[in-house]
């Protein structure tokens, strides 16, 4: 019998009595067997960024007409030249980092990515975008899917979550993914020290190693315990990694330093997810002060993918490490009164990487607000999408993961996509 995740919390809870803890042991690591040593890093910016604010189209009159307060100075953007219709584009000024990968050819700006009637729900927005399936949304995560292809038996340590709860874009119907904020904390939990929390676990150890086929609930729990143990010390030699480069003292840098970590120990995790907040500006977004809401947000998200991005270069693993950067959705073309910006639709996506095909994908919108204006929706407040992030997602699963990215995403998106790699 087939013991589901969703069925173990709903009836496998209470059969549930073995006293020993381990870290997270119900949701313990599937190893993504696709390519061999190629690293996929999801970058998710948490609730909606504002992708004007990011990639500026500088020379649209509209865009500072409908952003008097909030708009960055056309002399301050990084330039980065036009897209396919001519536009000039330039990078946030605290995109420093950004732009020098921009320049080096390994970064690539994927314009006006979405998906038809985008949802403005975080909630939502983010299970569409986890899912790929607009229509029904409460499904596995699209890299869930990917796992749940792999050959068996899956190794224990393919994908990791840095926060605290597995994203919906990892959950799948056969593999579990962990949730390991700080490799110190991922350790056999036990009361005494010494040759005494030794001997638990190995006690421990022992009965996980019962696996009843009689009882499927008890068998997952076993099963899913054992796998837990067998992840401990490989997680553990990530603690001692000492990086090449500096990061931020911040919890985002110092997850990025963390995946850096697992790369160079080789401990078997070929897929990562990480994510930063505080996106949601609707007010005092302030992207030109220096201590501003939404400068403070580029700054944060430059230092510390770009510290990973040196250190992964000084360590030879650039080539084989591909960031994926997405938000729910992004925000609306006028500023509100507040000096914010509302929940929009088309949004922004990034990859980067040593392999990326770097360059401007797709065409900027023109923020002229009227009637048969075929880049914006919703009365002109909004940029429509031109790219379909399913066929963003496809390009990786087929490009990068080795995998069937029509059966997993359950159509064919692929043939649009942007070939960034």
């Amino acid at each position: 019998m087939s013991i589901s995740r969703r069925k173990f919390m709903k009836g496998g809870v209470a059969a549930f009595t073995v006293s020993f803890a381990a870290p997270a042991f119900l949701s313990d690591i599937a190893r993504a067997q696709g390519r061999s040593r190629r690293n996929l890093v999801v970058l998710y910016l948490s609730g909606g960024n504002d992708a004007l604010s990011t990639l500026v189209p500088y020379t649209d009159a509209q865009y500072y007409a409908r952003r008097p307060f909030i708009s960055i100075p056309a002399a301050n953007v990084l330039q980065i030249g036009s897209d396919a219709s001519g536009r000039p584009l330039g990078l946030n000024p605290r995109l420093t980092g950004f732009h020098n990968i921009f320049n080096s050819g390994r970064l690539a700006v994927i314009q006006r990515t979405g998906y038809p009637n985008s949802s403005r729900s975080h909630f939502e927005g983010t299970d569409i975008w986890s899912t790929a399936d607009p229509r029904s949304p409460q499904g596995t995560g699209w890299l869930g899917r990917y796992l749940d292809q792999l050959p068996t038996p899956v190794d224990p340590l393919t994908a990791w979550s840095t926060q605290r709860e597995t994203p919906r874009t990892l959950m799948s119907r056969t593999v579990g993914v962990p949730s390991i904020t700080n490799v110190a904390g991922y350790a056999f939990a036990s009361p005494n020290g010494g040759a005494d929390a030794t001997y638990a676990r190995e006690t421990a150890t022992r009965i996980s190693s019962h696996v009843p086929v009689d009882q499927p609930h008890l068998a997952f729990v076993n099963a899913t315990s054992q796998a837990a143990f067998a992840t401990l010390d490989r997680v553990a030699q990530v603690g001692t990694y000492v990086s090449t480069v500096p990061y931020p003292a911040n919890g985002f840098a110092q997850a990025m330093r963390m995946i850096a970590g697992a790369m160079v120990r080789g401990v078997g995790t070929k897929i990562f997810w990480v994510q930063t907040g505080g996106y949601d500006t609707h007010s005092a977004q302030n992207p030109n002060q220096a201590a501003g809401a939404y400068s403070t947000l580029m700054a944060t998200l430059n230092d510390g993918v770009f510290a990973f991005y040196q250190d992964l270069q000084n360590q030879g693993l650039l080539n084989d490490t591909l960031i994926l950067q997405f938000s729910e959705f992004g925000r609306r073309i006028t500023e509100n009164g507040s000096q914010g910006t509302d929940h929009g639709a088309a949004g922004l996506m990034m990859a980067l990487g040593g392999s990326v095909k770097g360059g401007i994908y797709g065409t900027a919108a023109n923020l002229q607000a009227g009637t048969g204006n075929p880049t914006l929706e919703n009365n002109s407040g909004d940029v429509r999408h031109e790219t379909d992030f399913r066929s963003v997602y496809a390009r990786v699963i087929d490009s990068w993961l080795g995998g069937d990215s029509t059966s997993i995403l359950g159509g064919n998106f692929g043939a649009g996509a942007p070939q960034f790699l």
